[in-house]
């Protein structure tokens, strides 16, 4: 058994393979999908630019034409990392997850949306179970 002296974790022979969905596959998304990707970690992608998601698709990643598709791809509990602007893209975005996911379920907003903008959504979502 092998120690990881950063995290202070022993690692087993057995692999953790992380399932997580990535909505905005500009430079950022696109790149943490690679980079996911190649360690190890399944990938569904979506983009409201379909060559983006082929794209993605051909590098390895499961395309989604849709988010309710991109849920739908995923395993319970869900995690799904937003990599969009701040404003109206994100806020339609995790609008529609709220509708699309279930409690236990997990939004991530790794774009740079103004603080008080997180807190008001994750309070939102709080009453639906869904973390954020």
């Amino acid at each position: 058994m092998a120690y990881d002296f950063i995290s202070g974790i022993a690692i087993s022979q057995w692999k953790i393979v992380m399932q997580i969905g990535v909505v905005g596959l500009g430079r950022m998304g696109g790149n943490i999908i690679r980079r996911l990707r190649r360690g190890g970690h399944e990938c569904v992608a979506y983009d409201a630019d379909a060559r983006a998601v082929e794209r993605l698709g051909r590098e390895g990643a499961t395309p989604a034409p849709g988010l309710t598709e991109l849920a739908r791809l995923l395993q319970p509990p869900r995690t799904v990392w937003v990599m969009l602007p701040a404003g109206a893209p994100t806020e339609q975005t995790v609008a529609e997850l709220a509708n699309i996911l279930q409690a236990n379920d997990t939004i991530i907003d790794g774009g740079n949306t103004y603080y008080q903008d997180d807190v008001r959504r994750a309070a939102g979502l709080q009453s639906k179970g869904i973390h954020y």
